[in-house]
């Protein structure tokens, strides 16, 4: 398997992930289809909204949170004030269901991965993914990281809420076990993030500390109506963006109120479509758009006076004038003192085989 988040990414083109996560629950509720069925529907919409790929959650609650884990998001938006109570309610899927997903996405044309999020679904979602994902919270959970390093596959690392040492760390410890590229993803573990708190220039300072690696940015901010959030992280060095996907962002709970719909991805992949035609090319030259307006803005020497056969050049006899079709006047000292091999009338553009000597 090729994964196209790392073509693309490795190439500098954009890409977008949706996370799904496991939205397709509520999704599944509202539309009264099973969660398989809403979970195909949220892949299919992504794909047409031209997303590269989809990202789902893998784990049970059992092994993730302990039953007095307090919430961590807004509550306004999530009652659930119990991390364990949360998470039980969207943990019915394992291998099979993934699989299947897999084989969809596959069909479809569009990547898939999940984060694991315990060792059992490490394991089973190896057989499914080109990449594995780790999430901001299992940054510091050392042994689970280098657990997947071990996998041998690309790592997407999310480092929200970490200090320059803890990530410097968890790098070390991927390295440690495996050589595969590396996609380090900016993240407010702020759900949702206000705009204020977005903190995208962390995302210079990652690119400039970490040149070996890919930057990207795991967005949790409520999506804005241009979608500069994303174009701004783009163009300060973010190529793979991750953001949470639903098809109805009014629906209570969960993942989401943060998280874009179709219309969203369709706004932001067009951004940054626009983003890439007008960035151009590093080069500094005359670009071939400029070549015949460069020709007739600039200046050549112009005779200032009628010049006869056989007369001496001076700086007197000369002028600047457009179009720049002659000899440029940063090559007058080329011309002066030459003589005239014609005659030369007044107003004349002056050529190299006009002159001689």
């Amino acid at each position: 398997m090729k994964s196209r988040i790392l073509e693309r990414a490795m190439a500098g083109k954009f890409v977008l992930i949706a996370e799904i996560g496991v939205n397709y629950y509520d999704i599944a509720k509202k539309l009264n289809i099973t969660t398989m069925e809403a979970a195909k529907l949220m892949i299919k919409e992504a794909k047409e909204a031209g997303i590269h790929a989809v990202k789902f959650q893998s784990y049970k609650a059992d092994t993730l949170a302990a039953k007095e884990s307090p919430s961590y998001w807004d509550t306004n938006e999530e009652s659930t004030t119990s991390q364990y109570e949360l998470f039980k309610k969207f943990d019915s899927f394992s291998y099979k269901e993934y699989k299947e997903l897999f084989e969809y996405c596959d069909y479809l044309g569009v990547e898939f991965l999940s984060t694991a999020f315990d060792i059992e679904s490490a394991d089973y979602l190896s057989d499914l993914m080109v990449v594995y994902k780790i999430s901001s919270s299992d940054l510091n959970n050392l042994p689970f990281v280098e657990y997947q390093a071990k996998k041998g596959k690309p790592i997407l690392l999310s480092v929200g809420a970490s200090n320059e040492d803890e990530i410097e760390r968890t790098l070390r410890v991927i390295r440690a076990h495996n050589n595969e590229p590396i996609v380090l993803l900016h993240c407010v573990l702020e759900y949702p993030t206000p705009f204020e708190h977005a903190n995208l220039n962390k995302i210079v300072t990652l690119k400039n500390n970490y040149p070996d690696v890919i930057i990207g940015y795991s967005d949790h901010t409520k999506p804005d109506v241009h979608a500069d959030i994303i174009k701004t992280a783009y163009n300060l060095g973010a190529i793979v963006i991750e953001k949470h996907f639903t098809l109805d962002k009014t629906l209570p709970g969960n993942d989401h109120y943060h998280a874009m719909d179709p219309n969203d991805a369709s706004k932001i992949i067009s951004g940054i479509s626009f983003i890439e035609t007008i960035r151009g090319s590093y080069d500094i030259k005359c670009l071939d758009s400029e070549i015949v307006s460069r020709q007739n803005a600039r200046r050549s020497l112009v005779a200032n006076c009628d010049i006869e056969k056989g007369d001496t050049i001076t700086k007197e006899m000369l002028t600047f004038k457009r179009p720049g079709t002659g000899i440029s006047p940063s090559e007058i000292d080329k011309v002066l003192g030459k003589v005239a091999k014609e005659a030369i009338t007044e107003d004349s553009i002056l050529q190299y085989e006009m002159i001689k000597g």
